[in-house]
């Protein structure tokens, strides 16, 4: 011992050790083994009892007679099965009222929809018919005023012209003397093709005749041997806007009229289209 602390730095370590552990040893003893009570409970206190469902003010102290859980169970399975079946049908009723609402909905926005169609379509009817009238009246007037008032004139000229065995001079006013059709307004007419056939083109292009007031896109299929014939023509195929007889017949006939370039290595009867604009003002 006598060795151990025979200096007088040893003396002084030994000092200093043992004032620390000791204010270590305080230091746990205030602070670091603090004791904690247990937190307080809380909730709601639950009866003790051995079903969901009960009835009475007594507090058994056994469990119940078997007999009696089985009518539990039973009567809890009811009440499960009547609700079950309650939701369904309420889903439905609501399904179905939705489902009602939204049909009658759309028939009323579909029907008014094709209102405003054809009321648009009867507008742009009217507005070019409106038009129309308007741009003879003016060419009426000007060559009234050009040739001394035709329009109000009891003439005294002879003959006629028309194609309908009653006297007359058929055509329109605005029309050209030297011309040969009988309808349209009078502004020249059209009935302007657009020739498909592969590779070959058209050589001869004859415009078909008017011979009635009708309008529209007629679309020929037309079958071509090697040298160049149209061998059959088929009107208002699939993509004509106008089947009257009087489009067809003369469509036809300016189909079979084409002829179109020579091909040797084309098959005997190639198929192509021929579609004819018919238009009472171009």
């Amino acid at each position: 011992m006598s060795n151990f602390l025979d200096t007088n730095h040893k003396q002084k370590s030994a000092a200093l050790t043992s004032l620390v552990m000791s204010l270590v040893v305080v230091a746990l003893f205030f602070f670091g083994m603090t004791y904690l009570d247990p937190p307080e409970e809380f909730g709601i206190a639950l009866n003790f009892g051995t079903s969901e469902v009960g009835q009475g003010n007594i507090q058994p102290t056994e469990a119940l007679q078997p007999a009696a859980q089985e009518a539990v169970q039973e009567q809890q399975e009811a009440v499960k099965e009547q609700v079950t079946q309650a939701a369904p049908k309420i889903a439905e009723e609501v399904l179905t009222q939705d489902t009602e609402d939204a049909i009658v909905i759309k028939k009323q926005l579909e029907a008014k929809k094709k209102a405003d169609e054809i009321a648009r379509k009867e507008r742009i009817q009217r507005d070019a018919i409106a038009k129309q009238q308007a741009e003879e009246l003016e060419k009426r007037k000007k060559l009234d005023a050009l040739i001394g008032g035709v329009s109000n004139s009891n003439g005294t000229a002879t003959g006629g012209q028309g194609n309908d065995n009653s006297v007359g001079d058929k055509g329109k006013i605005t029309g050209d003397p030297n011309a040969n059709g009988y309808y349209g307004n009078g502004a020249g007419g059209g009935g302007g093709g657009d020739y498909q056939l592969g590779n070959r083109k058209p050589i001869s292009r004859p415009k078909p005749n008017y011979i009635c007031d009708e309008e529209g896109l007629v679309v020929v299929s037309i079958e071509v041997n090697v040298s160049g014939k149209v061998i059959n023509a088929t009107p208002g195929i699939k993509g004509s806007t106008n089947t009257a007889a009087c489009l067809l017949s003369q469509a036809k006939e300016a189909a079979l009229k084409t002829t179109w370039q020579p091909d040797s290595n084309a098959p005997s009867k190639q198929i192509g289209v021929i579609k004819y604009r018919f238009s009472l003002s171009q």
